[in-house]
Parts: C-alpha cells; structure tokens; sequence
C-alpha cells in the first residue's frame, strides 16, 4: 500500500484500486453542484474587480441536482469500502444561492440510499462572509457545514479524541467538551488554478477532533493539497485523488516544504 500519494485520476477510480479498509478518515470538500453561472468556458467573475478566473481549471461545477446526487450515491458507496471499522467521512458542503436545495437532497440520499448515517454536524465559521449586500432578504451568510457519517452500524462505536476528564462512582465516564463549532480561515488563497481553494486551519482542527498519529487520511477531491498539508504537520499519512494535472503539480511542490511537527495531538 503506496501512502503520501496524490493520483492524479476520479477518484472513483482511484477507490477501485485501493485495498478494503485502508483508511481512517475521508475528509474532502467536494464541488457544491452550486449551478454558478460560468463565462467563456468555465470562467468566473470576481464581483468586486470585475477579474476572471478559473473556478477550478478542469471542471465546471454545474450538473442536474439528479446527476449529483448519483454520483454522491456512488461516492459514499466507495467510502464503505476503503474506510476503516469505525471510521469516519468529514464531508463539508453547502449550497449556493442558485442551487439551494441541493445540498439538502444530497445529505437526505446519503443518510437513505447509503450506509451510512450523521454522527456529528459541525459548523464552520468563516473569517470572511459570502456578500449578499445586493439582497433585501437574504443573511449575510458566514457559515458552512462539515457532516460527520459515519457506518449506521458502527454509530454507538465510533469515536472523537474526547478524554475522559473524571469518572463517577456508577462508573460513568464524563469527558471533555469538543464544541460542533469552528472557526478558521475561508481558504488559503485563491491562485490561477482553484478559486475555492480549502482551509488548512479547518482541516488541521478536524484531524485533531478525528484524527492520529500514523493514521490514514484521504482526500476525494484533493485540489492544492491542503488536506495533505495539514495530515502531514500531524504525522498522518495521506492519499488523495485529483483530476487536474495542474493542481497535482502545484500540490506536490507544495508537500516539500511542510514538515512533521511532533505533540501536535
């Protein structure tokens, strides 16, 4: 089993090769299917400078809400199959204002038509808010949501790093507080090939909730690396599947200058 691997393939491809549970954590953000209108082939425009950019430099995030919704079927189905006994999917999605039904439809498919069920919902809280200054009736929205799944059969059995802090003379054990609440940076910086580049600082906090050291990480849609970066600060071992060449070069040149950093957990 090759770890510390970005394939530069689908990653439906990439889970048919990879061995039944092999990993600890899937942590992925996917494309949000947010129907965003795109110019000249995939082009977006920034509101304030009137510049355009590649959204992401392969893909266009717009397919029927009923294509989207297979595909995450399908998704999760390979999820069951590389993760681990009582692992755990760290999925983060929300919705556009274009779309704003599909992130609900989707999370209802994945709780009915997979194996899986919701362990935790935890909220992220942005550093900057999506504009809706144009609006009458719409809130500043700040927030996104990243579900925790994991196996309907394993949901009394999997775990957080929650530490048992005291135990009562029943023999109960009370643990301490781990908040369904984050707050971190929106990204780490648009750059020409990904204008929704990930949070290292979310995924570095979700893989100290989740994680270990020495466990196993993989990214579905690993993008410029950012899930990678962040498991191997905590000596976590990764792989990840990305369709564009592009990113995964960016990526791996990214990876030689991030090092472990020891009693991170």
């Amino acid at each position: 089993m090759e770890y510390d691997k970005i394939f530069n393939e689908d990653c439906r491809d990439t889970m048919k090769k990879l061995p039944e549970k092999c990993v600890d954590i899937i942590l992925t953000s996917p494309f949000y299917n947010t129907n965003m209108k795109a110019k000249g082939g995939g082009l977006i425009t920034d509101g304030k400078t009137g510049n355009e950019y590649a959204r992401y430099d392969k893909f266009v995030d717009v397919m029927s809400n009923e294509d989207y919704r297979r595909f995450t079927i399908g998704l999760f189905n390979g999820y069951n199959k590389i993760l681990k006994e009582n692992g755990v999917v760290l999925y983060n999605i929300s919705y556009g204002n274009e779309n704003s039904e599909c992130m609900f439809l989707t999370v209802s498919d994945i709780l009915t038509k997979t194996d899986f069920t919701i362990g935790d919902v935890i909220t992220w809280k942005k550093k900057s808010a999506i504009p809706a200054c144009l609006s009458p009736n719409k809130l500043t929205r700040i927030t996104e949501f990243v579900f925790v799944f994991c196996r309907k059969v394993e949901y009394k059995t999997y775990h957080s790093n929650k530490k048992v802090v005291s135990e009562r003379k029943t023999g109960q054990k009370i643990y301490n507080n781990l908040f369904n609440f984050i707050e971190a940076p929106n990204n780490d910086g648009v750059n020409g090939l990904n204008g929704a580049t990930y949070s290292t600082e979310l995924c570095d906090k979700l893989l100290r909730i989740y994680g270990k050291t020495g466990g196993v990480v993989y990214d579905s849609f690993m993008g410029t690396g950012t899930t990678a970066v962040a498991a191997k600060r905590l000596g976590m071992k990764y792989i990840g599947s990305e369709i564009s060449e592009k990113q995964c070069e960016y990526a791996e040149k990214r990876l030689k200058n991030v090092f472990y950093e020891p009693n991170l957990f």
